[in-house]
């Protein structure tokens, strides 16, 4: 890959640690300001959107981000914004932050460990290789221990956030991966729980 595609790709990667600052207000501010936060600028960028994608018009610094499919249609940010809208309404706190670190540190570690070391691709997926699944996996499960109790909803939740964002093609993984990722964590704590009121 040439330097200047990887330098791009790390330039779009770097604007998803705003996912950082949504997981900080949750945690110092509450669900209700987050959400009050969310949804605000959700309806800034979708309204920036609309300008962009109806109108044609270029807005400065970040039209450079945008990939080529991207170039009619809403952009991965709008997507994993409502992804985080919907976390952390349904689910608990720390599932709902884990999966939303892993939508963005997991897939930027995978895009660019990828593209940088990928030797390995693999059969049947467009630009996927086992070094950047490796790459997200690992990551994923450092965030999982940062914010789960249990080894299990950790593995849990990072092998399916790796899973999606690895077979996902046509719909948005921004949206997908905080979604599954946050539902198989909460359905495993509810298997957990009840496993241990039967012991």
């Amino acid at each position: 890959m040439h330097r200047e595609d990887i330098i791009h790709e790390v330039i779009r990667k770097a604007v998803h640690v705003t996912s950082i600052i949504i997981v900080l207000t949750y945690h110092f501010f509450g669900k209700e300001a987050v959400l009050l936060l969310l949804t605000v600028y959700l309806i800034v960028i979708l309204e920036l959107e609309y300008f962009r994608i109806e109108w044609g018009k270029k807005i400065p610094v970040f039209h450079s981000l945008f990939r080529v499919k991207e170039a009619d249609r809403l952009g991965g940010h709008v997507f994993f914004t409502i992804g985080s809208i919907i976390a952390i309404s349904v689910f608990s706190k720390e599932i709902a932050s884990a999966a939303i670190l892993m939508t963005t540190f997991g897939d930027a570690s995978a895009a660019i460990f990828g593209k940088v070391f990928g030797r390995t691709w693999i059969k049947g997926l467009k630009n996927r290789a086992y070094e950047g699944c490796a790459a997200e996996f690992v990551v994923d499960i450092i965030i999982g221990l940062l914010f789960l109790p249990n080894l299990i909803l950790v593995l849990v939740m990072a092998g399916t956030a790796t899973i999606v964002e690895t077979i996902t093609n046509k719909l948005d993984d921004n949206l997908l991966i905080p979604l599954f990722s946050g539902f198989n964590g909460q359905l495993t704590v509810i298997i957990l729980t009840y496993l241990n009121y039967l012991n």
